[in-house]
């Protein structure tokens, strides 16, 4: 696909990506705030290439402080046309073991704050019931497969991931609860950065590597931060090699089909002579080509 640009959302245990050609920090600030920390910028095959570590240098953002629209802000102004994010979550699904790859094409939200960039003096509604992008999502499928098989891992496309609030763990009677539900995964930080890509047009994508059982399992322990970690560390061996994968066919990355990059048209309700010139200014790298 021509004019594609990657950008890739590191999550717990994946906090930088050591495959750019001259690779750059680059200090992105946006009208929503700081991202998380700076975003480093280079080439691969002559495709552009933008990293930004979720949780900062450091891992010193937790999930609830999380500034989501400045993250996804700094890859629009970057000029990211598809995001693949890097998340750890629990299972909630027997068959989904630690160490499995699952790529969410749905999401429940049990979040407490408002995900969108619409927020105050203009009103807008994008489509979102299928919230990530079904062509970006089954070109990452294909080739994760393959990288999958010699770590002895399945790799799946499709499942709800339940968005906690988090900070901590859920209760056991919370985790049983989004089992019968229907929920496949379970993590604290996707649905945000997936709403706020569809505001921005932006092709996306999740891929959560699977750490933990949550507390559901009879036979498993309780998930503990410690454990996650251990088992993030080793996800990250695969995550890295799925993602040197998409780096190398970065130019096969077919067209979108679901629409992702005209997501405003028709979404916007308020008319253009209403919009005020502070509302235009701080929305412009989201909405500008569309007023």
């Amino acid at each position: 696909m021509e004019n594609t640009s990657l950008g890739i959302i590191g999550g717990s245990g994946f906090y930088a990506l050591d495959r750019l050609e001259d690779p750059q920090e680059r200090v992105v600030e946006t009208p929503f705030g700081s991202p998380s920390g700076p975003v480093v910028s280079g080439r691969v095959n002559g495709k552009p290439v933008h990293f930004i570590p979720r949780h900062g240098p450091g891992h010193t953002i937790p999930p609830s402080a999380l500034n989501h629209r400045a993250n996804i802000c700094a890859l629009k102004i970057c000029g990211v046309s598809h995001i693949l994010s890097v998340t750890a979550v629990g299972s909630l699904m027997e068959d989904r073991l630690p160490g499995d790859v699952v790529l969410p094409d749905q999401y429940f939200d049990r979040t407490k704050q408002n995900h969108t960039f619409f927020d105050a003096d203009i009103a807008a509604h994008v489509p979102f019931g299928h919230p990530t992008c079904d062509t970006w999502r089954g070109f990452i499928h294909g080739l994760a497969v393959a990288e999958a098989n010699p770590f002895g891992r399945s790799v799946f496309n499709g499942g709800t991931y339940v968005n906690m609030e988090g900070p901590a763990f859920s209760t056991r009677a919370e985790s049983l609860f989004y089992r019968s539900l229907g929920g496949a995964v379970i993590g604290m930080t996707s649905l945000p950065e997936a709403k706020l890509a569809r505001e921005a047009e932006i092709c996306y994508a999740a891929m959560a590597m699977v750490t933990d059982f949550d507390c559901w399992h009879g036979e498993e322990g309780h998930v503990t931060a410690d454990a996650v970690v251990q088992q993030a560390q080793k996800n990250v061996k695969l995550a890295t090699a799925i993602i040197v994968a998409i780096l190398a066919r970065l130019d096969e990355i077919p067209s979108c089909t679901s629409a992702c990059g005209e997501a405003l048209i028709g979404a916007i309700m308020t008319r253009n002579e209403a919009l005020s010139d502070d509302v235009k200014k701080r929305l412009n790298p989201i909405i500008g080509h569309r007023i």
